[in-house]
């Protein structure tokens, strides 16, 4: 295990923060898409900024999943890089 996977797992052993940790992940799994969809579309966040008539900071503010966008953020996201968003609620386990 590499030192940054045991500095996680020793993190992640303390239950609020494992709790706090998994209530994040919605947000994470988000930045991740919304990454994956720039670089399916092969354009740096400067050019995908451009592109939705916004600066290279907001960009990089959706992708760090830290800033929840509205909707009408996720549609432009998805149009400027060649993309369909896709809301869907699933049911609880």
């Amino acid at each position: 295990m590499t030192e940054l996977a045991e500095l996680k797992a020793r993190i992640l052993a303390n239950p609020e923060v494992r709790t706090e940790y998994d209530a994040q992940a919605p947000e994470f799994a988000l930045a991740h898409e919304l990454i994956a969809a720039r670089t399916r579309a092969g354009l740096t966040q400067a050019e995908l900024a451009e592109r939705m008539h916004t600066t290279q900071s907001t960009i990089a503010r959706l992708e760090s999943g830290r800033t929840v966008p509205s909707m009408r953020t996720l549609a432009r996201y998805a149009e400027a890089t060649g993309s369909r968003a896709v809301v869907r609620l699933e049911r609880s386990a």
